[in-house]
């Protein structure tokens, strides 16, 4: 899969080339995609999207879905490369997760507003809150989703500090949800990869 920088129709694989390139790659596109997944506490996961992620994703909605005409395509890319890092920002899904169903609903109404509350901290660099949900609003006033999407915006002082390599911490500070973690150094790697 060849980065190019920008998600285009003309930069993406035709269906039989995608099939040939699955096969040898999925295993690489996995373990990319867990090197940039991080745990907050026990229910709540962020998967840092990258041009690796959202080019694989469109492909395999293309692949999925047979589409090779011109508009399908086109369609496809405007549904997920918003969801692509731009070079000053990180930008990731979220998921929260609870396995029984009876759990999963009491706690996404205990949940509302958690996708506002979720930050990044770098080192000697004031907090970053999450913009949440940009496509669409995914809570309601009795539940919040359990799958949201966030975009953290970097100044260029975090930028340099992040290249740099500070440290960088992932944070929750919602009322029901007080969480945070220092994000992995060979993860951190990655994510600083994003950045121009």
């Amino acid at each position: 899969m060849q980065l190019t920088g920008k998600i285009t129709r003309d930069s993406l694989m035709t269906l039989e080339a995608y099939s040939k390139y699955r096969k040898a790659h999925k295993a690489d596109v996995i373990a990319h995609r867990k090197l940039r997944s991080v745990a907050l506490g026990d229910h709540i996961t962020l998967q840092f999207e990258s041009e690796t992620t959202i080019r694989y994703q469109i492909q395999e909605m293309l692949r999925i879905e047979k589409i090779f005409e011109e508009d399908g395509i086109e369609q496809e890319i405007a549904a997920y490369a918003p969801l692509m890092p731009d070079g000053g920002n990180w930008k990731a899904t979220m998921m929260i997760e609870y396995p029984d169903v009876n759990e999963r609903q009491r706690e996404l109404a205990r949940l509302i507003g958690v996708e506002d509350r979720m930050f990044v901290e770098v080192e000697g660099q004031p907090r970053v809150y999450a913009i949440a949900d940009e496509d669409l609003d995914r809570e309601n006033d009795e539940k919040t989703s359990a799958v949201h999407f966030v975009r953290f915006e970097f100044t260029p002082a975090m930028v340099a500090a992040i290249k740099a390599g500070a440290g960088v911490k992932l944070g929750c500070d919602h009322r029901n949800y007080p969480a945070h973690v220092t994000i992995a150094a060979e993860t951190l790697a990655s994510l600083a990869g994003d950045l121009i």
